[in-house]
């Protein structure tokens, strides 16, 4: 309770540059709520246990049961990829290629959707700081220099201008900090998660085409 305190104590300070400072911190960890949630939660899978499962059926030639199992999995990128690919099989290597090329344009922006934001937002959120801060040294400098105000009145002034532009300094910093760190992050993430796919789609490709003589005796006596 303290801890809240004291923060409402500073965000009064600092006067009307930390609206727009808070604003981006509100967005910033909106987006990282969903951006944690989806990464590291929804669209993830454990790619080892699913080509373990896949790579059966596909040294046994038996097509269908590998595009079941696919669809049988959690719909998530790499999955979705996959699935367009082996469903292509029938038609060709370069098909399959383009299959899974094609889903990949579809599926990666999954991935990579909102986390840009927080780059721009912790920049923006530096910016307002640094406007606050401005806006309460020109403040003190309105204090010093007004004519007929008392000392009292003056040095009041002045604490209130050098509080309003350090509390903004300090808010927007923060705010900055938290942005880009998890932008960081959240970037590798995605990253690691784009080449899982791409490892993924091309081992899927080569056991199609190490398979395909099997795959095509099984599609005959089907």
């Amino acid at each position: 309770m303290e801890f809240f305190h004291s923060v409402a104590e500073h965000f009064n300070e600092g006067g009307w540059g930390m609206w727009p400072i808070l604003v981006c911190l509100l967005v910033t960890l909106a987006i990282l709520f969903d951006r944690i949630s989806i990464l590291y939660k929804k669209l993830n899978i454990d790619k080892h246990a699913f080509l373990e499962g896949l790579k059966g059926h596909i040294f046994s030639g038996n097509l269908q049961q590998a595009i079941s199992y696919t669809a049988s999995q959690k719909p998530v990128p790499l999955t979705n990829i996959v699935k367009a690919g082996l469903m292509q099989v029938s038609k060709g290597d370069a098909e399959v290629q383009a299959a899974m090329d094609e889903a990949s344009l579809r599926e990666l922006p999954r991935l990579e959707a909102r986390t840009g934001y927080l780059a721009m937002l912790g920049n923006v959120a530096t910016l307002c700081g640094l406007l606050g801060t401005v806006s309460g040294l020109i403040g003190c400098f309105a204090a010093v220099s007004a004519p007929g105000i008392s000392a009292e009145a003056k040095s009041q002034m002045l604490t209130a201008g050098i509080a309003e532009a350090m509390n903004c300094t300090a808010f927007g910093l923060g705010t900055g900090i938290i942005s880009l760190v998890f932008f960081s992050v959240l970037q590798g993430r995605t990253q690691h998660m784009v080449d899982d796919i791409n490892e993924t789609t091309v081992g899927v490709l080569n056991l199609v085409v190490a398979n395909r003589d099997k795959i095509t005796a099984n599609s005959k006596a089907a």
